[in-house]
């Protein structure tokens, strides 16, 4: 979604989440965040109100890679193209400042690592070499790590191809010291100076990435088969894996681990995070992130792809970054060791950004200030409300905080770099409501540059029937294996499409809710402070009903349920009125000053008295000679379509058995029935 800031100043915000995202990074030391997308945006996150955009010139190409120059401000990004670019956060933009395109046989690039120093990225090929970029000229230097050389230096056992370099990390103490994975299940520590491995390290199984642990001691892989191991790096006498190799979710055949993390938890505990590793046959289309510390584990259930995660540190008290000035030049950084204690886990999924608090005794995730995916259900519509009362909008943000009480941890948000220019100043308030087609309308807070989530009323539990279904997913079954908690809002899937909100109005006074959905059900709702208990007014307007030959031919009205209802503080329905064809609402009004709401759909229209809850007018538009049921809606045609499309392969196989018939029985007997 794209708001002009004023009509005079052609600036905009971007809001909600970016589509398709590709690639996430992290800067520890400016506390921002960076994200890819496959259509070349380039997006950098600090602060709330801190946002940066950028454009890759190619958007043909997807960003596959995004390395942050720690520190400096600067990043660099890899596309699928192959090309290398390198940006440069200003005060209020992200500027491209070069590019480089790897060319030649067997440099397509597999992987690359920021040195410490920030002076150089080492790049891993697929053609097993490691060539150096300047990152102050941009350009690739003549000390390159040949993968003959290195299989020269190595025992005669592992003189073979060991494929693509897979992964490239510098030792956290000594950074002249290099641990490279190849692909095909080989490690070699790489000691830059002598130009020689000091260790090799080998596994029967493909490598899908490396990491060391906080002091450099030992280092994990991780590998296809859904297995991890530990291997000695100090002192180690025989390169032998310091542990057995861990399958944590076997001993059946599982999918591939594809990254893994070693931390430490603030409490000096070990931490493990790792993604994927569920069992094939049983979990095959499960997407998680595993959290494993001492004897709690908790499997992250996704319901996007998981792209990538990082850690972060403790929040500093101030929120502010470690290191606020910048060096001129990469090269004039001074060596940097960054604090690897695990505070909070940041995972990019395809269609969401979750946070989760390592602090938390229940590891319950961060409320997101931005990047909040506004289509979680699909956006069926929307409307933008100015100049809300003081009071309407105090009340939708205490019920937001009361409906989300206890499900979202309350620690400071992690992602906490830059500032923002008049930080403080009370603006308009301007709210956003967007209408879903699981039956919610959420409000959101757009009166700055982040769009922040307030507060989601549903109208699905007005109604009752077997395709509407109570939500009641627990965050996690603690004798349920693997360990799996639901994370995250994204839920595409509606139970019943009549729900979707098609219409809806706030009166920015009253703080009124009047929403039209799209099985002719008009729900008019009121803000209260506190729970209370009532039964729904029900109101039904037959808006066809001087059309005696008129045949509906669409989907049945949703049914109210009977009886009193609860309702939580927030938005609490006092009546439902059903408008008859129950067509989609196309069109509604509402005037709270005079009690009044009009609705129109495809048959006509209707005026009713909502605070007597009774209506007061209805006129059909239909022509007089039309009975055909003009106006059925998408649900209806959608549902006429899978039934003629049933019956074409009905006719299909029907033909085709006939002519199996006609071929295989006399010409003289045509009509001769098989009688098994």
């Amino acid at each position: 979604l794209y708001f002009n800031k004023c009509y005079l100043c052609p600036q905009t915000v971007q809001h909600g989440f970016p589509h398709r995202a590709s690639a996430l990074a992290w800067d520890p030391l400016l506390r921002v965040v960076a994200l890819g997308t496959a259509t070349g945006a380039l997006k950098v996150y600090g602060r709330p109100g801190v946002e940066l955009y950028g454009q890759h010139t190619n958007s043909d190409s997807s960003v596959t890679q995004i390395h942050f120059i720690p520190g400096t401000g600067r990043l660099v990004s890899l596309s699928d193209d192959n090309s290398l670019h390198l940006w440069e956060i200003n005060e209020k933009s992200l500027v491209e400042l070069k590019t480089y395109i790897f060319e030649g046989k067997n440099k397509k690039i597999s992987s690359l690592c920021v040195e410490s120093s920030g002076k150089h990225l080492l790049i891993g090929t697929e053609g097993g070499n490691i060539y150096n970029l300047d990152l102050n000229t941009f350009t690739v230097t003549e000390d390159v790590i040949y993968q003959d050389v290195v299989m020269q230096n190595c025992p005669e056992d592992f003189k073979i191809n060991p494929g693509a370099v897979e992964a490239i990390c510098e030792h956290p103490k000594v950074p002249s010291r290099l641990l490279i994975g190849y692909n095909r299940g080989l490690v070699v520590l790489w000691d830059r100076i002598a130009a020689a491995p000091t260790h090799t390290f080998v596994s029967n199984q493909q490598l899908e990435s490396l990491c060391w642990n906080d002091e450099g001691e030992h280092f994990t892989s991780s590998h296809n088969d859904g297995s991890y191991v530990t291997w000695e790096v100090a002192g180690a006498a025989s390169d032998r894996p310091l542990k057995e190799p861990i399958t944590p979710y076997g001993p059946y055949p599982c999918k591939a681990i594809s990254k893994i993390l070693n931390r430490t938890s603030v409490d000096g505990d070990e931490i493990t995070i790792y993604a994927g590793g569920m069992p094939r046959a049983s979990y095959s289309d499960k997407y998680t992130v595993t959290v494993q510390q001492g004897e709690k584990h908790v499997a992250f259930d996704f319901t996007s792809r998981v792209i990538d995660f990082f850690t972060t540190t403790p929040v500093p008290p101030d929120g502010v970054p470690l290191q606020e000035d910048r060096p001129d030049t990469p090269a004039q950084i001074q060596l940097q060791t960054v604090n690897q204690v695990a505070a909070a886990l940041v995972v990019l999924a395809e269609e969401e950004l979750v946070v989760i608090d390592l602090c938390d005794e229940k590891w319950r995730p961060l409320r997101l200030p931005y990047l909040v995916s506004i289509h979680a259900s699909a956006v069926t519509t929307a409307q933008l409300v100015d100049n809300v009362a003081a009071s309407v909008y105090d009340n939708i943000v205490a019920a937001g905080q009361q409906q989300s009480e206890n499900v979202y941890s309350e620690s400071a948000w992690p992602i906490s770099g830059g500032c923002v220019e008049g930080e403080g100043a009370v603006a308009e308030r301007q709210l956003l409501l967007t209408g879903h087609e699981d039956g919610s309308v959420r409000f959101w807070d757009v009166s700055g540059v982040a769009m922040t989530p307030l507060y989601k009323y549903t109208t699905a539990h007005l109604f009752s029937g077997e395709e509407i279904g109570e939500n009641n997913d627990s965050q996690t079954d603690e004798e349920e294996w693997p360990p799996f908690r639901r994370v995250g809002t994204f839920d595409p899937y509606s139970d019943d499409p009549r729900l979707a909100v098609k219409r809806v109005i706030l009166c920015p006074l009253s703080g009124m809710l009047t929403i039209g959905g799209a099985a002719g059900h008009i729900v008019i709702a009121s803000l209260k402070t506190s729970s209370s208990t009532a039964e729904v007014k029900s109101v039904t307007v037959n808006i066809v009903s001087d059309r005696d030959g008129f045949v509906w031919k669409g989907h049945d009205q949703l049914t109210l349920r009977s009886g009193s209802l609860t309702f939580p503080q927030g938005y609490q329905a006092s009546s439902v009125v059903q408008l008859v064809p129950p067509a989609a609402v196309t069109a509604l009004g509402a005037q709270w000053e005079w009690g009044l709401v009009a609705a129109g759909t495809a048959h006509g229209l209707a005026v009713l008295d909502a605070i007597a809850a009774k209506p007061l007018l209805h006129k059909c538009t239909l022509n007089p000679h039309d009975h055909s049921g003009a106006g059925d809606t998408p649900i209806s045609r959608r549902k006429s379509f899978k039934k003629s499309l049933r019956e074409s392969f009905r006719r299909l196989r029907k033909g085709r058995s006939q002519r199996r018939q006609t071929t295989t029985s006399s010409p003289t007997s045509p009509t001769q029935v098989s009688t098994g």
